[in-house]
């Protein structure tokens, strides 16, 4: 797999001395350092956004010079790259990139030196320019600006040097670094999604492991479907995939290795078994398993290796999943009567139940910043909310017939989760939520899929 490397030198090394003459280059920006940060200016409401998302224009970016790459002609980059980011942002729910027709062409010139009377005249606040260009040891530079309109002055600016096959990556992390510094929040659009995608009818279900790019782009499969599997989940280095497979009939864990496709079996024929995760350090792995008729929640080394049973209720227990500094754990238990959220130390001591709502509650899943669990609400339809680890604060945030499997990006402020259709014939699909709820989006895959898990940031 090509190393992606992040590049703050923004110079344009043009192949002859009239053209570096004829194309002024971007000025580089300090080595390590995000220009603009904490300096102010335009900020963007990430609660109150989605009810007036901010106009950002997003013009194609310019080539020093075209060039034929096996990613395609740097000119058709350019206008593919802005694309992306354009996506990216009103993926969010925080932006209204300005539609194509609104935009003119930019010269590369211009690229750090925006006609801002001219992006003013558009009502646009924000302004994203950059450029693209073809190295001469194979990689693309991707340079990255963003204005603010109103102040006429730069917000941010960083590069990327990548391999041809990660050139839609440069698009992504420009995306970030706008989202970033204009919300404050942290970056989620390069990252990626498994899942398991399923064929056939609802009683004879073909299912295979899938991963793609949070926007469903780079799809491929993983696993044949010679055999049920069931809930993926990334390890922390995201090198890796532990989920359950039935090969054989017999219920195991297994790990996936995602660069050479070799995997690793680290628990088998452990009765049923359910939902395995990784905690936040990779030591261990979390999962639930029923023995004489009782299921509780279980760890094994992700080295393989005896289970340490973490529950003794005569309840299920099931659905683990760790708090971002692998202290608790919350899961989900029958104990009380009916479904219920639970919370726990990672050393199974000190259960406590948080949830007090109607209904039942299940999957519960805990935020990477540590302030929100999701979970599935089952009260009539399936659907998809969130509380504090204490259990207050309860919000749903979808209403659908059924929502499940919530799974958090990297920086907690969405939620991928699958709905079913109605009926024999209804099949499953892949959404993002945010958390006020409104902004909702379907993701797109080749066939049906359930089971999603949104990884970490791509480093």
């Amino acid at each position: 797999m090509p190393m992606f490397r992040l590049s703050l030198a923004f110079a344009l090394l043009a192949s002859t001395a009239a053209a570096t003459a004829q194309q002024p280059a971007p000025a580089p920006a300090p080595q390590g350092q995000a220009q603009g940060q904490g300096d102010g200016g335009l900020v963007v409401d990430v609660e109150g956004g989605i009810s007036a998302p901010t106009p950002i224009a997003i013009p194609v970016m310019p080539t020093a010079a075209v060039v034929n790459t096996p990613a395609g002609s740097t000119d058709t980059l350019g206008r593919q790259l802005s694309e992306i980011i354009a996506n990216d942002l009103r993926g969010s729910g925080l932006f209204t990139p300005l539609a194509p027709a609104q935009l003119r062409a930019v010269a590369f010139p211009e690229v750090t030196a925006p006609s801002f009377d001219y992006w003013r005249s558009t009502q646009a606040q924000a302004l994203v320019q950059g450029y693209i260009r073809a190295n001469g040891d194979g990689t693309l530079t991707v340079g990255c600006y963003l204005f603010d309109v109103s102040a006429q002055r730069e917000l941010v600016k960083q590069g990327f040097v990548v391999p041809p096959a990660d050139w839609r990556r440069a698009a992504h992390k420009c995306a970030d670094t706008v989202y970033s510094r204009l919300t404050g929040e942290g970056p989620y659009f390069d990252s990626r999604i498994v899942y398991v995608s399923e064929t056939g009818p609802k009683a004879k279900r073909i299912k295979r492991l899938a991963i793609m790019d949070q926007d469903g782009a780079n799809h491929r499969f993983l696993t044949n479907g010679q055999a049920i599997v069931l809930t993926p989940r990334f390890a922390p280095n995201q090198q890796s995939i532990v989920y359950m497979s039935y090969a054989g009939r017999i219920p195991s864990i297994y790990v996936y290795d995602i660069g050479s496709g070799r995997q690793r079996l680290v628990a088998q024929n452990v009765a049923t078994t359910f939902a395995p995760r990784f905690s936040p350090n990779g030591q261990w792995i979390l999962f639930s398993m029923a023995t004489n008729g009782n299921t509780d929640i279980y760890r094994v080394s992700s080295q393989g290796g005896t289970p340490q049973r973490l529950t003794t209720s005569p309840g299920i227990d099931t659905g683990g999943s760790y708090s971002p500094d692998g202290s608790k754990i919350v899961f989900e238990s029958d104990r009380s009567g009916g479904q219920q959220i639970y919370v726990m130390n990672a050393d199974g001591s000190n259960q406590q139940r948080i949830s007090f709502g109607g209904g039942r509650y299940a999957t519960p899943v805990w935020s990477p910043r540590g302030d929100l669990i999701a979970f599935t609400k089952l009260a009539g339809n399936f659907r998809i909310g969130i509380m504090s680890p204490s259990g207050g604060g309860e919000k749903l945030l979808t209403d659908d017939w059924s929502d499940e499997g919530p799974s958090w990006s990297p920086n907690g402020r969405a939620i991928t989760f699958y709905r079913s259709g109605r009926g024999a014939g209804g099949t499953a699909t892949l959404w993002v939520v945010d958390l006020t709820g409104v902004n909702e989006r379907r993701v797109p895959t080749p066939l049906s899929g359930s089971d999603p898990a949104w990884g970490p940031l791509r480093p």
